[in-house]
């Protein structure tokens, strides 16, 4: 039989043309690849519709033609009969065997490679002209959005052995295309740099090479032209427009001129509110949640809030999915309007299932139990939220997200799914050193809020210092009843040594050892009422450093005291996270005494209370406030040990730790803090994100202004004594426990004074500074 030869190019491969030799039908003896370079055989036979023994004819060569194509490994593909054996020779496409970024300085290498593999192109893939110039194209969006209009690029293709190419991007980035200037058109009601006021893009200034808000972004401009919307709406104006914006690039491609076309009609204000539809709750109540009246000029952001509250307000009776909306009745001759909220509640939801997703480590039941939504129960909104904000309590998640999907084939039922985001609830801290002081010192701890998952508390600490030994184990359960009333115990044994070298003998050496019982109990969705009992031992070795005021008291209590303490506390705690709190109320009451058969006789008053409000989404202020009473009853003083110190992070930052307030010159003629028996701590203090780290809940950056002193019993409650500082801090919930750092400026620190002591001059030291502190293991 005389060779057949077909050569089809693609529009043949699609059937568009027929072969001008047709085949003469025949059964396939063989086929046999011819042109394959880098193609196994094998993979051509899998991609061919035919095979050995099949009969073939001029539809099964064009199918064949076509799947060949179609694989996008070949430029051209030809099938030749001979004799009962099928030819197919091909022209394969090369693969890409490398790829080169070079000049790329905006970008990252890698951030580039993977915008050309998502478009295609990629080493050991077949190379593709078309394929190619979208890659380019893409890369020079990627370019286009940092402003770099000028950049340009030189590819080249190299041909490599073995039918494979090296490509290579030489790029030229050129400079950065600067908003030259921003111009607005149509507003009269407002000056243009009140309104460029409220624009994140501007032009080029002294910050903006560090913001690059002189930079144009499409998606930064539509934000800008919402927030102009926004002003215009809250301001009365309820028919302004944006009619168009113009973007213009100068010809070398390094200004850019924007142009807004705005139109701000009339001022409008109110003189109606009204309430239609299906009213399930009272429109008394509807009204009161609606902070709009009749006179006040139209603000949509109002309309929006009433809008969410009478929503929310629904949803607490179980109407999940409510629909309302506020429709104007305008009066254009008057530019008046009167709303009316229609409100559409819809069918009452009912909870069908709640799912806990995300926690590895913490037991579904530690979850459920914070839950106030209940399967099978109406739904409610308060509940979905309150849940969510004890689940945040709780400080086991960095994210806690809550969602209500409809349940599939119901119009009345949701399921709740509960995601969260678990974080290292656990620390440990193992170290050792040497110092003069101390010697060899060992130093050890273990803590977990979250133990085996469970929701218990475990703390044990170790430190084996010389002039300071700390051994203590704690615990407590939570919910050591179903109830959620809290249990725990802890155990401890100190010693202390001050001044503690190798060549001076201490003033005193005190032991302590001894333990505490605690119960917390719930008394309400936000407040809880704590009582503890605590008995301990002191033991004191004494020397002719001593000072005075600790000698007379072991005159009169001896040297191995003994104190049984009550305690008894309440909470209210209305924040709404544990970890990064933004809003709420953190108040504490607290009262504890040695009860008979102490050799001390005391009682100590406590009260806390911090605001936080949110002034945006990103910034909260705090105000923290706490003072101290306390005063021994029955003739006797406090003990030394139950005075109040302040300084330090927690109290005053840029002071010494436990520095401030009543003063002792002691045996080594020093004039060192000793404590007194009120206090008063006042804190302001800005919260917000730390650059770059926005939605990173585990930092937190502060500005504060601190206040706060001591006052002894034969001191006069005197506000001029208040130690004042100001500076900046910054919060890590880390791997280590909390740590918090703190830069401060003392404001009125006292300095070293002269003084006549018994008849000789002594200097009188001032306060202690300590400009940087830092604190691990506790937060403010």
């Amino acid at each position: 039989m005389r060779p057949n030869h077909i050569t089809l190019a693609l529009l043949a491969a699609f059937g568009l043309i027929v072969p001008a030799h047709a085949f003469e039908p025949f059964v396939i003896k063989e086929i046999r690849v011819e042109g394959i370079q880098r193609t196994e055989a094998g993979t051509v036979y899998n991609y061919l519709p035919v095979k050995v023994g099949e009969r073939v004819d001029d539809a099964k060569v064009r199918d064949a033609i076509k799947a060949l194509f179609a694989t996008g490994f070949y430029n051209d593909v030809r099938i030749e009969a001979d004799k009962g054996v099928l030819i197919v020779s091909l022209d394969e496409r090369p693969v890409i065997a490398e790829i080169r970024i070079e000049g790329a300085k905006e970008f990252e290498t890698d951030q580039l490679m993977k915008a050309l593999r998502e478009n295609g192109l990629a080493e050991s893939r077949t190379f593709d002209r078309s394929i190619l110039e979208a890659a380019e194209q893409e890369l020079k969006k990627q370019y286009y959005s940092r402003g770099k209009y000028s950049v340009q690029f030189k590819t080249t293709v190299t041909r490599l052995e073995r039918n494979r190419v090296a490509i290579s991007f030489d790029i030229s980035e050129g400079l950065v295309a600067q908003i030259r200037q921003i111009n607005l058109v149509g507003n009269q009601s407002f000056g243009d740099k009140e309104l460029l006021d409220y624009f994140q893009l501007t032009t080029p200034g002294w910050l903006t090479w560090f913001t690059k808000n002189d930079q144009y972004s499409k998606p930064k401009l539509q934000a800008d032209i919402e927030a102009l919307r926004s002003f215009y709406l809250d301001r009365g104006y309820l028919e302004f427009n944006i009619d168009s914006q113009q973007v213009a690039l100068s010809e070398d491609k390094k200004d850019i001129f924007l142009t807004v076309n705005l139109s701000e009609g009339q001022k409008y204000t109110i003189t109606d509110i009204k309430f239609a539809g299906e009213l399930i709750v009272a429109e008394a109540e509807l009204r009161k949640l609606v902070d709009i009246k009749p006179g006040d000029v139209f603000a949509r952001s109002k309309i929006n809030q009433a809008t969410k509250a009478i929503n929310d307000r629904l949803s607490d009776e179980g109407y999940a999915f409510a629909n309302v909306n506020a429709v104007p009745e305008i009066n254009k001759e008057k530019n008046t309007a009167a709303f009316t909220f229609y409100v559409d509640p819809g069918r009452k939801t009912y909870v069908r299932r709640i799912n806990i997703n995300g926690n590895l480590r913490t037991r579904d039941e530690v979850i459920r139990r914070e839950m106030r939504q209940l399967e099978g129960a109406p739904y409610s909104g308060w509940k979905l939220r309150r849940s969510k904000e004890r689940l945040d309590l709780l400080g086991f998640f960095s994210e806690v997200t809550i969602d209500t999907p409809l349940v599939a084939d119901s119009t009345d039922q949701v399921d709740v799914n509960v995601t969260v985001t678990e974080k290292q609830t656990g620390n440990i801290n193992i170290g050792a050193g040497y110092s003069r002081d101390d010697g060899f010192t060992i130093i050890g701890g273990f803590e977990q809020s979250n133990i085996f998952g469970t929701g218990k508390y475990l703390k044990v600490d170790l430190n084996t210092g010389k002039s300071r030994q700390v051994y203590s184990l704690s615990f407590s359960n939570p919910y050591a009843t179903p109830d959620g009333v809290a249990r725990g115990f802890s155990i401890y044994k100190t010693r202390y040594e001050p001044n503690a070298t190798n060549d001076v003998v201490s003033e005193y050496v005190a032991s302590v050892i001894g333990g505490e019982l605690n119960w917390s109990v719930p008394i309400s969705e936000y407040d809880g009422i704590s009582f503890s009992l605590a008995a301990d031992r002191s033991s004191y070795s004494i020397s002719e450093r001593t000072s005075a005021t600790l000698r007379k008291e072991l005159e009169r209590v001896g040297n191995n005291p003994k104190t049984f303490r009550a305690s008894v506390g309440w909470a209210r705690d209305t924040r709404d996270s544990a970890l990064s709190p933004t809003r709420g109320v953190m108040r504490r009451l607290g009262a504890s005494v040695a009860v008979p058969g102490s050799d001390y006789k005391y009682y100590k008053l406590t009260a806390q209370q911090q605001w936080f409000f949110p002034l945006s989404k990103d910034f909260t202020f705090l105000w923290n406030i706490e003072g101290g009473y306390a005063r021994g009853y029955g003739g006797e003083a406090l003990p030394f040990t139950q005075r109040f110190n302040a300084g330090g992070v927690g109290s005053v930052r840029g002071y010494e730790t436990a520095s401030l307030g009543p003063k002792e010159r002691n045996s080594f003629n020093d004039y060192v803090a000793v404590g007194g028996n009120r206090t008063l701590i006042n804190n302001f203090e800005l919260l917000l994100p730390v650059p770059g780290l926005k939605n990173d809940n585990s930092t937190r950056l502060s500005l504060f202004v601190d206040g706060g002193t001591v006052w002894g019993e034969d001191e006069k409650f005197d506000f001029k004594a208040m130690r004042y500082s100001a500076g900046i801090a910054f919060q890590w919930i880390g791997p280590l426990g909390p740590m918090k750092f703190s830069l401060a400026r003392p404001l009125n620190a006292k300095k070293d004074s002269i003084a006549i002591v018994d008849g000789k001059e002594t200097t009188i030291k001032g306060d202690e500074l300590r400009r940087f502190q830092f604190q691990l293991g506790r937060t403010f």
